[in-house]
């Protein structure tokens, strides 16, 4: 079979922030999306929520020119909304913003969009990190989905940065996937035995007109209806940029793997989509502090234990990816905490030296503010 082409792209969805009151603007200021648009060559788009706005890097040869891409979005980003005296932040959920509050962005696909999901889509305030690997081959990109579903859990795991919901610590790592599983068509992709049998079941639901296309499935791992690659959309969106990196060059360095052991004609054990759901529920509630299930030994395994096995397992093909440091990084993430941890670390601290609830969910806005632009 021949070999992918493995090249790489990232959609980051940015919240803007008001930085007086570091709550969430309800509208951009007029012609700030245009001036972004311009700074970053057109790789800037409208969000459902009118404070929200979304990023793609070009298509990547590698994780070190997708790095240097995705500083260039989040500076040009951050440069032009300073302008206005906004910052974006990266993180699925801002720490007390209302979704009460907000307007979606007027037009047709999002208009439409809120029509069909109601009032669970007003609610829908949170922000993703979309990583999209080329796979040429349809029946690979199939068979690729189906094995790497299992890793679903470990990738949000290490990304949570949404513990926050209208103010409320929620105990959550991951809130943003509790509210994104209010949708249809969201979380474990089911799985096809090919291309055709994937089309088989899309082309279903599109002759009876519940959806329009293969967008509408929302899964945490879906093949793209644009593009020839595989999409994890699994993960939170990370705040430092080097840690969505790690996220990024571990989805890259899984598939590897995956398409190494198929030319050695093995495939990684298959589980029940219910077994593999409890361990996300487990990365969305405890993100990197508890562990996983290790179904194969039958017990719960550390995270830190399982990235450790995980480093083993995608060496070779980091190696050959070029990205051994970048996962070296989730060592760092490890021993610091994920976002959420430190969003919820500054909050607690705050409110013990004495700060009110929302004083210290202001100094939380104030580190995501910080931290989205740090190493750029």
């Amino acid at each position: 079979m021949e070999r992918p082409s493995f090249t790489i792209g990232v959609e980051e969805e940015y919240k803007i922030v008001d930085l007086e009151t570091r709550d969430l603007v309800r509208d951009l200021p007029a012609g700030m999306l245009e001036e972004i648009a311009e700074a970053a060559e057109g790789q800037v788009g409208p969000e459902f929520m009118r404070s929200q706005i979304e990023v793609g890097t070009k298509v990547c040869r590698d994780t070190k020119e997708l790095r240097r891409e995705l500083a260039g979005l989040r500076r040009n980003v951050a440069e032009v909304a300073n302008r206005h005296g906004l910052a974006p932040i990266s993180a699925s959920t801002h720490p007390f913003a209302a979704w009460t509050e907000q307007l979606n962005t007027d037009k047709e696909r999002y208009n439409a969009l809120a029509e069909a999901m109601g009032g669970v889509a007003r609610r829908l305030l949170i922000s993703g990190m979309h990583v999209h690997v080329c796979i040429d081959d349809q029946d690979l990109r199939i068979d690729l989905m189906n094995q790497l579903a299992y890793f679903m859990p470990h990738l949000l795991a290490i990304s949570t940065s949404s513990p926050f919901w209208h103010g409320i610590d929620t105990g959550l790592a991951s809130y943003r996937t509790s509210v994104f599983r209010s949708l249809p068509r969201t979380g474990m992709p089911d799985e096809f035995s090919s291309w055709a049998d994937y089309r088989r079941h899309v082309d279903a639901l599109v002759r009876t007109g519940v959806i329009e296309d293969a967008t509408k499935l929302w899964w945490d791992l879906r093949p793209s209806d644009r593009y020839p690659t595989l999409e994890m959309r699994a993960s939170d969106i990370c705040t430092n940029i080097d840690d969505g990196m790690t996220v990024a060059s571990l989805y890259l360095s899984l598939l590897g793997l995956m398409f190494r052991m198929r030319l050695r004609n093995q495939r990684w054990r298959h589980y029940s989509r219910m077994l593999l759901s409890e361990n996300l529920w487990r990365a969305q509630r405890y993100g990197i502090r508890e562990g996983l299930i290790d179904f194969g030994k039958g017990t719960i395994v550390p995270y830190a234990d399982l990235y450790d096995e995980l480093l083993d397992l995608v060496r070779d093909d980091a190696e050959t990816f070029g990205c051994v440091e970048e996962l070296e990084h989730g060592r760092t993430i490890l021993a610091r905490g994920t976002s959420a941890d430190q969003q919820v670390a500054i909050y607690r601290d705050a409110v013990a030296g004495g700060a009110s609830p929302e004083e210290a969910l202001r100094l939380v806005v104030d580190f995501l503010v910080a931290e989205t632009v740090r190493g750029i």
